[in-house]
């Protein structure tokens, strides 16, 4: 049986123009050659496998080779096979994670002096530089500033800021980019028609797609395809064989939430549980969805989604039922929902809620519409002109709201700070019905306690006696009580004014033995609803509801 060569060490490039995705990189490097201006050390940096080392051997194998053709190795002399092969003396590939001590180093500096048994330049490829302790850089620092002429150092690393800056001044720096989704499945498209392999355009996007950038990783899901289905992959049989998620898995959720369907998201969630999927891999996949959406919305084109012709068209239908905003939040859900998945005890538990909260969300035109309403509802209610249309309008104030009937609203105005009342006279104004006061008694000793919090306790031992006129009357067992409360008789009169713009005043009555409860509440929350202008305007114009 023959040996089997996995596909990213069969097909690793040959040629400068075999390099997928590097261009910048392999045509400078050519036009060095071709110029003999060959740099004594070179810095490649960027992601896994994009093509570092592999573009490290064709510049070692380039400058040693015995006929170049165009700046390329001709693969096949002698020094070419060797170094293809990984036999070459003078071509050594040195790996940072496991050569990373000062010894290695003091043992390169030594060898470096030997001149190169057959080639012109003896190179060092050092992989995954970065590995390197601190002092190991610094002794090469003198060897890598000034190397004798027939030696060339290639350094490669995915994390180029750990890089001494020392090391970085003595390097030309290359910056590998991600390869693009389209070059990786032209690659595996070559590949699939030199293997005689059978495999449809879906099959190539998965594996594209799962490679993120990575034209070896790829490659390797490639291989692994291949062994699962055999010499024919389709899209249905390359999902099951390798457990992944369905694109149409993304388009139900976009279903459910257009249904909101909460029931539907839990099914969802139990079918992604029971088939073993990875819920990282789920959420990513649906951001991604939320993502393409946006981006077809936004830009009313799909020529930024990295998906199959069958996919674009059928985002640019699903954009129709969204909006941007909506989009936006979608994804912060979901980005909160993957942070807190690494913490949580029940993973799945805080997955099915936050799947019903997105299904069941309210869209951004309907909270908008909302919000109008709201807002006109206001106006009813708040402008002088159109208190007819507000059924039951009752001239004072309700509670929380301060201020004359211009300043009505909400919520207290800007203008409302608390005032010092400590001489105000009672303000020239309507009289207010007994019933309004006992219904904001709570209100009135609120707000009295924000400023005197012992005239409130003061307050909170009386009984309300009742209205006689403009005059409150209130109860008190001992004449201790009822001193304290006449000698703020005036402050007490400018608050009620301030609370129920009406003029009113305190009376303070001695009466041992008295009941001191407090002001009874009126019995029924309901019927004070009734004659309420906010909650009948709310009933009138949302069809609200009181809660039972």
């Amino acid at each position: 049986m023959s040996e089997y060569i996995v596909t990213a060490r069969k097909w690793r490039p040959m040629r400068f123009e075999d390099v997928v995705g590097q261009n910048h990189v392999t045509q400078t490097l050519r036009n060095a050659i071709r110029s003999g201006r060959i740099a004594h050390a070179y810095l490649f940096s960027g992601p896994r496998g994009v093509g570092k080392t592999t573009t490290a051997r064709l510049l070692a194998k380039a400058i040693n080779c015995l006929h170049p053709v165009d700046a390329n190795p001709d693969n096949v002399c002698d020094i070419c096979r060797e170094i293809t092969e990984g036999t070459s003396f003078d071509v050594q590939e040195i790996d940072g994670a496991s050569n990373r001590g000062i010894e290695e180093i003091r043992n390169l500096r030594e060898s470096v002096r030997y001149a190169p048994a057959k080639g012109g330049v003896k190179v060092y490829i050092i992989d995954e530089v970065h590995m390197l302790t601190k002092e190991s850089f610094n002794a090469l620092l003198k060897t890598l500033e000034e190397p004798p002429s027939h030696v060339l150092f290639i350094f490669a690393t995915t994390e180029i800021h750990k890089v001494p800056a020392t090391i970085l001044s003595r390097c030309q720096r290359f910056d590998f980019r991600r390869i693009a989704l389209d070059a990786i499945i032209a690659n595996l498209r070559a590949i699939a028609g030199e293997e005689q392999l059978s495999i449809d355009e879906e099959s190539l996007m998965i594996i594209a797609r799962k490679g993120d950038g990575s034209l070896r990783d790829a490659q390797s899901i490639f291989d692994q395809a291949t062994s699962l289905c055999g010499r024919t992959i389709t899209h249905e049989a390359l999902v099951q064989a390798l457990n992944m998620l369905d694109q149409e898995v993304f388009f139900r959720v976009t279903d459910l939430i257009r249904s909101r369907d909460a029931r539907g998201a839990l099914a969802l969630v139990d079918d992604l549980m029971s088939q073993g999927h990875d819920m990282k891999e789920f959420l990513g996949g649906l951001l991604e969805h939320f993502r393409n959406i946006m981006i077809v919305k936004a830009t009313g084109k799909s020529a930024l989604l990295e998906v199959s012709d069958q996919y674009r068209k059928r985002y640019e239908t699903e954009a129709a039922s969204f909006s941007v905003a909506d989009m936006i939040r979608y994804q912060r859900l979901i980005n909160g929902t993957e942070f807190a998945l690494k913490n949580t005890i029940q993973p799945r538990f805080r997955l099915e809620a936050d799947m019903v909260q997105l299904v069941t969300l309210s869209g951004a035109g309907e909270i908008a519409a909302l919000i109008d309403g709201i807002e006109e509802l206001k106006k009813k209610v708040g402008g002088s002109s159109s208190r007819a249309d507000v059924p039951s309008a009752d001239p004072l104030p309700r509670r929380g709201v301060t201020g004359g009937t211009a300043g009505r609203g909400f919520g207290k105005s800007s203008g409302d700070a608390a005032p010092t009342l400590e001489n105000a006279p009672p303000p020239a104004g309507p009289s207010v019905e007994e019933r309004e006061v006992r219904l904001r008694w709570d209100e009135i000793l609120a707000e009295v306690g924000r400023q005197r919090i012992s005239l409130k306790s003061a307050l909170e031992a009386g009984v309300l006696l009742g209205m006689n006129g403009n005059v409150l009357r209130i109860g008190f067992a001992d004449e201790f009580q009822a001193s304290h409360i006449r000698r703020n008789r005036e402050f007490l009169s400018g608050l009620m004014a301030k609370v129920l713009n009406a003029a009113l005043r305190v009376e303070a009555v001695v009466q041992p033995g008295a009941d001191t409860r407090r002001a009874e509440p009126p019995a029924s929350p309901a019927a004070e609803g009734e004659n309420d202008p906010i909650i009948a305007a709310l009933r009138k114009e949302l069809g609200a509801e009181p809660m039972e």
